[in-house]
């Protein structure tokens, strides 16, 4: 491996659960969760190891996921079971499970895994021990307050995000995914302490959210920046809108943390994507970002051919320590998933790029304009630091169930299929998530009529508003709005004045080594 020249060498903490490979969607299902522990073993086998600090992280606990999401939709996901049928009928239109997000063996368990990755990325990078804290078994975007959404259950990002809020003043949360990161935007939709910037597909495609003018609401407004995209975009156009877009977002926010999701979903070829961009085109976000030298958490995301996930993520964990990986591949425990070149390497096709100049250059313009009505990096007002509560000794329970490893039993009952691994020719076949949000929404208000009307006469802020409702709303909305807001402050920060730190962010979110380290 030859390393690139760079002046500052960045300490770089990884964050891998060697049970998170087991968990699996169902059969035929396009997230495989095994994806993760393939792109271990290919940093493993490529000598990463030397250059990282690998640290197995602690399960998030239910009162840790409650910061952001509310109790009886956590308290569902911890006790409802696959056969669980009838349980399952009565909450499927509230909590949202579906086709996307089905209830499987081990779904709490796994959600546990990616919130406490990026619980401790968060937790590492507040204490100063890293410049670096990556978890690819983070970025889950689209995970709402109250419901799953988008292969998504739990929003580690949210969590990581409320955490890094309690040291430093100001967090930029950057997306790369092929879909838009609407389940972080609209947690941090009206507050002026979490930038959100999303590079996305827009137009007839999931989730439907992240139009130029969804730009933040009161104390958030031009707060969240989204840059709709068109199918086709390529390195070259890409680097060119991220770097501008992000080198005027750095100059005007001057955050103290940066958290960037690396959904590779906007890879060429991706099963369900739709843009054309290499493993190196991708990669230039996280090298690009590196470059401010602000602590930086890098997460996981979207990605459907699991091979080139494995590949870029693999580069990018490279890139992270400055090391340019060789383009053979090494021998590995999937090497014959790589098949047939076996190289670290993902290229862009002949597709079109449907981006025009002319319109890249008029969503530029329109972002850089909308950035101008901010202020230079927002004030926030003195506060002493709350406690750590990232592992607290009073949660005996919690903490008993942290230690517990799956049993060869279950590891059995959630293995994943031979043929769920393969990326068979279908994978790369430029199936589109076309349908429309209209539709989808249509589809599911349908049945929901006798709950919307229970929930709109009981609801207390729990499930958050979209981005369009936020901004729509006016008069006594906006009032009952704050109030919502305020209650879930209240209830985020406890009774000590200490937990000051993450109100404004509250409110608006209304092993395979011996040298592993153990994160408690």
């Amino acid at each position: 491996m030859s390393s690139t020249v760079r002046s500052r060498r960045n300490k770089v903490s990884y964050y891998y659960h060697d049970d998170v490979g087991h968990y699996h969607y169902g059969p035929q299902h396009v997230m495989k969760p095994h994806r993760i522990r393939m792109t271990h073993n290919l940093v493993i086998n490529y000598g990463l190891y030397k250059k990282l600090e690998i640290n197995r992280p602690t399960p998030a606990t239910t009162k840790e996921m409650t910061k952001f999401h509310s109790d009886d939709y956590i308290e569902f996901l911890h006790r409802v079971q696959p056969e669980h049928t009838d349980e399952i009928n009565k909450y499927q239109q509230k909590f949202n499970i579906n086709d996307d997000c089905p209830i499987w063996e081990g779904v709490y368990e796994f959600c546990a895994l990616s919130a406490g990755g990026s619980l401790a990325a968060a937790t590492k990078l507040n204490s100063g021990d890293a410049d670096i804290a990556i978890n690819w078994s983070g970025g889950l975007h689209h995970a709402k307050k109250g419901e799953a959404s988008g292969f998504c259950y739990v929003n580690d990002i949210v969590l990581g995000i409320l955490e890094l809020l309690r040291f430093h003043q100001r967090v930029l949360y950057i997306d790369i995914d092929n879909h838009h990161g609407d389940g972080v935007e609209e947690a941090f939709y009206s507050t002026d302490r979490v930038m959100t910037v999303s590079f996305h597909k827009y137009g007839e495609f999931f989730p439907g959210t992240g139009d130029i003018n969804d730009v933040g609401h009161g104390r958030g407004k031009y707060y969240s920046v989204n840059f709709p995209l068109k199918d086709g975009i390529d390195d070259e156009s890409y680097k060119d809108i991220f770097s501008t877009v992000l080198s005027a977002v750095m100059e005007r926010f001057r955050p103290g943390a940066v958290v960037l999701q690396c959904g590779t979903d906007s890879l060429a070829g991706d099963r369900l994507g739709c843009f054309n961009l290499s493993m190196k085109g991708h990669a230039f976000a996280v090298d690009f970002m590196k470059t401010f030298n602000v602590p930086l958490m890098v997460l996981g995301g979207g990605g459907y051919t699991i091979r080139n996930v494995c590949r870029t993520w693999t580069y990018e964990t490279g890139r992270c320590v400055d090391v340019e990986l060789p383009e053979e591949l090494p021998y590995n425990d999937y090497f014959q998933y790589f098949g047939p070149d076996y190289r670290l390497e993902v290229q862009s096709t002949n597709m079109e790029n449907m981006n025009s100049r002319e319109y890249l250059d008029r969503m530029k313009a329109q972002i850089l304009e909308n950035l101008r009505h901010i202020n230079h990096a927002p004030s926030v007002q003195m506060h002493q630091v709350p406690h750590d509560t990232y592992s607290s000794d009073d949660e005996d329970d919690d903490n008993e169930s942290k230690e517990r490893r799956l049993s060869q039993k279950h590891i059995d009952k959630r293995r994943v299929p031979e043929n769920e691994l393969s990326d068979s020719d279908d994978e790369g076949d430029s199936r589109r998530d076309r349908r429309s949000y209209r539709e989808r929404r249509l589809h599911r208000e349908r049945p929901l009529m006798s709950y919307d009307k229970e929930r709109s006469g009981a609801s207390n802020g729990e499930s958050g508003a979209g981005p369009s409702a936020a901004v729509a709303q006016s008069g006594a909305s906006e009032q009952a709005m704050e109030v919502d807001a305020s209650s879930a402050a209240t209830e985020a920060r406890g009774d000590g004045p200490a937990a000051d730190a993450g109100a404004d962010a509250a409110s608006a979110a209304g092993g395979e080594l011996g040298s592993i380290k153990r994160e408690d």
